[in-house]
């Protein structure tokens, strides 16, 4: 299996070699561990790429993006990124735009912020599973490596929101804050990762001005 890198520092050797190519990986966390973080920090480590938003506004995330000097504007203009934004209750009906957007600029690497926001408008959980799965197939179709970002709850232990996106995901990151005394500390492990020897420990990880940084040995 070929795997590609990450773009953030450390990651790669948690995952065993970076994301398996071509394959759907599930991105959870509660709020505030930088889930948008490490998907646009994905998307700048090699163009072209696409950022699709269901919730947050773009101009937030080029705003946002700025203060770990990444132009997103800048990549735009060059055509090496593509930032769209969605109703969420519309996703079948836009695929095959997105579908179009990835011919038109050559696009391998693929982010959805959030699945989370898919699941408010969904009619059961199967649904959410139905097109969870459409959408991996079609992504993996046009041979893009697809992260799709989850938001769970504060002190859950669910690794998605509505408890169906791991398990047709191909690898699953969990990113959490961990209450360690007087402080909250940032934790990131791999749960699965389909045709890698990845890390079974509990790595810290820190957010800089720069982005994304793990470290690579267990806490």
């Amino acid at each position: 299996m070929n795997k590609i890198p990450s773009g953030i520092p450390g990651l790669d050797e948690v995952l065993g070699g970076g994301f398996p190519e071509n394959k759907t990986i599930l991105i959870s966390g509660t709020c505030g561990t930088g889930k948008t973080t490490l998907g646009v920090q994905f998307l700048m480590a090699s163009s072209p790429g696409i950022y699709v938003s269901f919730e947050e506004d773009l101009d937030n995330i080029r705003e946002y993006s700025r203060a770990f000097g990444w132009n997103l504007k800048e990549m735009e203009a060059a055509g090496k990124l593509r930032l769209l934004q969605y109703d969420p209750f519309r996703l079948e009906d836009i695929l095959e735009v997105i579908q179009n957007n990835i011919r038109e600029t050559g696009a391998h690497r693929i982010v959805f912020d959030s699945i989370s926001a898919l699941g408010i408008y969904m009619k059961d959980v199967s649904e959410l599973r139905r097109m969870v799965i459409q959408t991996s197939n079609i992504m993996r179709k046009n041979k893009c490596t697809t992260l799709m970002i989850s938001e769970v709850p504060a002190n859950s232990r669910s690794l998605s929101r509505f408890g169906v996106e791991e398990f047709i995901s191909d690898g699953v990151v969990l990113l959490d804050n961990v209450v360690s005394q007087t402080e909250l500390k940032r934790a990131i492990s791999v749960w699965k990762m389909r045709g890698s020897n990845h890390s079974r420990g509990i790595h810290s990880y820190s957010i800089t001005d720069k982005g994304m940084i793990v470290k690579a040995k267990p806490k």
